[in-house]
């Protein structure tokens, strides 16, 4: 099959919907529930609070041995089968939250918001697990680009702007519903879908499906130095990113400025990242693609200490968010091509649910400090910092390819 038919082929078609029913819960709990709260007269301590109902995201490879492990659903093989639960069980949770009230039992929302994370993770595990085993390895970076590529459109236009926009032309518990019922995409999307076939038999039992994995991967040659830069490969990216908005502002840009630039111009800078970062992949491989794509986001980082220099300027503005979000959408699509080669089939569920769980700490615990330097450092010095901090992750780089050249 040539390059050209693999991106247009009906098995990318289901994996970008995969993607889309992925990115739609994660802004349902998070700022498009922070605005219904708003709109109702929540006070902004408790809204604060909220934030902690996106914990199942981080803690998913707890309960991912499950799913390596069972078959909920007969007639629906392993994957397919927690997949349409998970779905299911997460359309219902959606539709409930938008039945609740904020102002009156916040306690509720805040419950529903837990389940509405915890079956949206659950999703996630197997859907990551699926495109791993469903996709040969050549086809990893494109695939992750297109899941990127749903993603990215379910979470920022649908679930973030389509929903704002809905919101001011009806009530929020009408828009949840409306978001609620697109699940539909994704439950028709594993109707369609076909189970991967895997060569190696699932764990038989639960102790198999819990241990096993994790002695499986930290048998590897070089396991730590894989984890390490798992945790390190963005951090400066994450960092950067930590600080954007209080920059944008006060460099004097108004909130309407950033919006455009960052949701239009960003949205469609990390989608053609992604396409692009896919496509390159195919022709230079994976390999090669993290050095390249590490490179140019650590430039793009580097590029926001020139607009704290340059200062207000609005053309200055859109190309940094542009470039940064291009290479932001490169190297993220050969990051989780590359965590999916790292996986054992066999456990492919929990050890893709730790190293991405693992992934999104550098984002949690790297964004504490950025106030604090970012005041000591001064802008230009504190987006020199975050380029600089990038680089002991691409050192990292030559240690893991020579590990892989000795186990090929």
């Amino acid at each position: 099959m040539s390059k050209m038919s693999r991106m247009l082929s009906g098995k990318m078609l289901l994996v970008l919907l995969m993607g889309f029913v992925s990115g739609l819960p994660l802004f349902l709990v998070g700022s498009t529930l922070q605005a219904w709260m708003k709109d109702a007269g929540v006070d902004l301590t408790v809204i604060g609070l909220f934030s902690l109902v996106g914990l199942p995201y981080t803690l998913k490879f707890l309960w991912a041995p499950l799913m390596d492990r069972y078959t909920v659903l007969p007639g629906l093989g392993r994957r397919r089968s927690w997949m349409l639960l998970s779905q299911i069980l997460l359309g219902v949770s959606i539709v409930a939250l938008g039945l609740s009230d904020p102002q009156g039992a916040p306690a509720v929302v805040a419950f529903l918001a837990v389940c509405v994370a915890f079956f949206s993770a659950s999703q996630d595990i197997v859907l990551d697990a699926w495109r791993r085993e469903a996709l040969s390895d050549d086809e990893l970076g494109l695939g992750s680009s297109t899941f990127v590529t749903g993603y990215l459109i379910s979470m920022r236009l649908v679930a973030g702007a389509l929903a704002l926009i809905l919101a001011d032309h009806m009530p929020w518990n009408r828009v949840y519903l409306i978001m609620g019922a697109l699940v539909t995409v994704g439950i028709a999307t594993t109707l369609v879908a076909r189970e991967p076939e895997v060569s190696t038999a699932p764990p038989r039992t639960l102790k198999e499906s819990v241990v096993e994995p994790f002695v499986d991967f930290f048998s590897k040659s070089g396991a730590w130095i894989l984890l390490a830069f798992i945790l390190l490969y963005k951090i400066g990216d994450n960092m950067a990113s930590a600080m954007t908005m209080p920059f944008y502002l006060e460099l004097g840009f108004t909130k309407t400025d950033i919006a455009a630039v960052t949701k239009i111009f960003g949205w469609i800078a990390t989608t053609v990242g992604g396409l692009v970062g896919g496509a390159i992949i195919l022709k230079i491989k994976i390999k090669p693609a993290l050095f390249w794509f590490g490179i140019l986001q650590a430039i793009s980082t580097l590029a926001f200490a020139a607009l704290a220099i340059v200062g207000k300027s609005q053309a200055v503005l859109t190309a940094v968010i542009a470039f940064e979000n291009l290479t932001a959408g490169m190297g993220t699509a050969a990051f989780v091509a590359f965590m999916a080669t790292l996986t054992n089939k066999k456990f492919t569920a929990t050890q893709y649910a730790l190293l991405t769980s693992l992934m999104g700490v550098p984002r949690v615990i790297a964004a504490a400090p950025t106030g604090f330097l970012a005041k000591e450092l001064g802008w230009t010095g504190f987006f020199v910092a975050c380029t600089l901090i990038a680089l002991p992750g691409m050192l990292l780089l030559k240690p893991i390819f020579r590990l892989e050249d000795k186990t090929a």
